[in-house]
């Protein structure tokens, strides 16, 4: 579990930072510039797991495309993307579709969307899902997954990587006006942001829908050997997700409304349901295909 540890601390280490130095940063910029107090501390955090990233990575001996999980040839890591794209994109639409036919989601605001917007908002949510893709992929399923896998074998390396996966989503944005900064608001952001897992029960249905995401996408990391699927299902699922966030509402009011998440009504009970239907067959997909080389 040495592997894991180090990512652990790297983490806690990041978050620590937030606290300690989001006040002091704050001080200095902003009266030259107008950042907001939480965006610096998340800039902050941020910073700090980049550069302990690389230390890790180097110590690790994870500093190579490989262990990253980039050892595919560039077309072929592509086209696995664009593979994974379509299947996150279909698959994720059907959850979007039996939301839709149990009447679990209000479309009222898509009508007011013009069509030049809504490609607009299409093609910016693809951009943000590309991104957020390849960030956690190469952090979780690259990184994290080679060197616990080195260390404690493939199934340890799926499940806590999963686990990680999960609880990273819980981090809130945390807003602290600038009239109501003090030099403890580092703390208070802190705290803002790990709220949410002070009340487990309200986040439970939502942690077992993403770890079972997160599961399905260390198996198919063990499958193929790299993370270009991981990376193209991830970004095809959230593309499909923000999109809906920003047309559609969830219906407090329907009769099977416990199926959405009340964090964020979209991840519960019902997509960890389409993710443990899927996970079988995904995985048999990838493990069956192998990893191209060309």
């Amino acid at each position: 579990m040495r592997a894991f540890t180090w990512f652990f601390v790297l983490m806690v280490l990041a978050l620590a930072a937030i606290a300690l130095f989001a006040y002091p940063a704050w001080t200095l910029l902003h009266p030259h510039l107008d950042f907001p107090f939480h965006r610096i501390g998340e800039r902050i955090g941020m910073l700090a797991l980049l550069a302990g990233f690389l230390l890790v990575a180097r110590h690790l001996r994870l500093a190579d495309r490989g262990s990253l999980g980039y050892g595919l040839p560039r077309r072929a890591f592509l086209r696995e993307i664009l593979l994974g794209l379509a299947l996150g994109v279909t698959t994720m639409l059907a959850v979007v579709a039996v939301m839709t036919g149990l009447a679990l989601l209000d479309w009222t605001r898509a009508t007011d969307v013009s069509a030049a917007a809504l490609v607009k908002l299409i093609l910016a949510r693809a951009a943000s899902g590309l991104v957020v893709a390849f960030i956690e992929e190469t952090f979780l399923r690259g990184a994290m997954h080679t060197a616990i896998e080195r260390e404690s074998g493939t199934r340890t390396a799926i499940v806590l990587t999963a686990v990680v996966y999960a609880a990273t989503h819980f981090f809130a944005s945390y807003h602290i006006a600038p009239e109501q900064v003090t030099p403890h608001s580092g703390l208070d952001l802190l705290a803002g942001t790990l709220h949410s897992f002070a009340h487990p029960a309200a986040i439970a249905d939502a942690f077992l829908a993403l770890l079972a995401v997160g599961v399905v996408l260390g198996l198919v990391r063990a499958a193929t050997g790299n993370i270009a699927a991981c990376v193209g299902l991830h970004a095809g699922w959230v593309w499909v997700m923000l999109v809906a966030h920003e047309l559609t509402r969830a219906r407090s009011g329907a009769p099977l409304s416990f199926l959405l998440s009340r964090f964020d009504g979209f991840v519960g009970w019902l997509v960890l349901a389409w993710t443990l239907v899927l996970a079988v067959p995904l995985w048999r997909f990838y493990r069956g295909r192998g990893a191209p080389r060309s």
